[in-house]
C-alpha cells in the first residue's frame, strides 16, 4: 500500500473528486480526514472508509476561515500525531459572463478557490517542516492554464493556485516538502459539473457545451473523479518523491500546454 501509515487531510471530500481521493487514499493505507462543510456528505464517505476497515474522521471546517482550518489541523495532530499529506481540493464556481459578475461574486470565488488553499497550506506547513516530510497537492483547473469563457474570476483564481503551488515548492523543498498541482477539466460526477447545467438559465446551451467538450477531447469523453484521483495519489505518494512544482492536467488530452 503506497500510503500505509500516512495521515492525509482532504478538503472538499464529501463528494466528487475529493471523495474519490479519500476512498482511494484509504484503500492505499492512509488515515484520512474528510473535510467538507456538508456534514451528511462527509459522514457518508467516512462511513464507507470505516466499513472497509480504514480509519477516517470528519471535519466541517470552512477553509475560508483560518481559525477553522487551524482547529482541524490541531485535531488531526492530537488524534494521529501528524499531517503527512494535504489535498487542497475544496472549490466552487458558477458560469457567468464576466460583465454580469459583481465584486461580491469575485470575493466569493477568490475566497474559496485561492485564499482557502492558502489557509490550509499555511496551517499544515509548520508541522511538515518539523517532521521534514510533506506532500501538498492542490487542485487547480485547466481554466487556470488556458482561461475559460464564462469563468473569468474562477480562471484567475485557479491561475493563482498554480503560481502559489509553484512558489511553495520552491520555498519549502529543502524541508522535504513537495507541492504539485492537478488540473482537471470538466469532470462528471462532481457538484460543479451538475450545477453547470442546472443552475444557469440556458440549460440547453450548457448541455451542448459539455457534449462539445467531450467530443473534442482526444480520449472521447469527460473525466470521472476516479480518473483525477489516480493523478492525485501519484503526487501524494513517495512515487513522486523528487517531483515538485509541477502541474498535471487530467482532461484526456484536451489541455496540452
Amino acid at each position: 500500500m503506497r500510503l500505509k501509515d500516512r495521515v492525509a487531510i482532504i478538503t472538499g471530500a464529501g463528494n466528487g473528486m475529493g471523495a474519490a481521493d479519500a476512498l482511494l487514499f484509504a484503500k492505499e493505507g492512509a488515515k484520512v480526514v474528510i473535510n467538507d462543510i456538508r456534514q451528511e456528505n462527509a459522514d457518508e464517505i467516512a462511513k464507507q472508509i470505516q466499513d472497509a476497515g480504514g480509519e477516517a474522521f470528519v471535519s466541517t471546517a470552512d477553509v475560508t476561515k483560518p481559525e477553522d482550518v487551524e482547529a482541524m489541523v490541531a485535531e488531526t495532530v492530537d488524534k494521529w500525531g501528524k499531517v503527512d499529506i494535504l489535498v487542497s481540493n475544496a472549490g466552487w464556481d458558477q458560469l457567468m459572463p464576466f460583465l454580469h459578475t459583481t465584486n461580491d461574486f469575485w470575493d466569493k470565488i477568490f475566497n474559496l478557490n485561492l485564499i482557502g488553499h492558502m489557509n490550509v497550506i499555511k496551517a499544515v506547513l509548520p508541522g511538515m517542516m518539523k517532521n521534514k516530510y510533506g506532500k501538498i497537492v492542490t487542485i487547480g483547473s485547466d481554466a487556470g492554464r488556458t482561461g475559460n469563457p464564462m469563468e473569468a474570476p474562477y480562471s484567475a483564481a485557479k491561475g493563482g493556485v498554480i503560481a502559489f503551488t509553484k512558489t511553495i515548492a520552491r520555498e519549502f523543498g529543502r524541508a522535504n516538502i513537495t507541492a504539485n498541482c492537478v488540473c482537471p477539466g470538466i469532470t462528471e460526477g462532481t457538484r460543479l459539473s451538475k450545477e453547470m447545467v442546472e443552475d444557469i438559465p440556458d440549460k440547453e446551451k450548457a448541455q451542448k457545451m459539455k457534449a462539445t467538450v467531450a467530443k473534442v477531447t482526444p480520449m472521447g469523453r469527460l473525466a470521472t473523479p476516479e480518473d483525477v484521483a489516480g493523478a492525485v495519489l501519484f503526487f501524494a505518494s513517495d512515487d513522486s518523491r523528487f517531483v515538485t512544482g509541477q502541474v498535471l492536467s487530467t482532461s484526456g488530452g484536451l489541455c496540452t500546454p
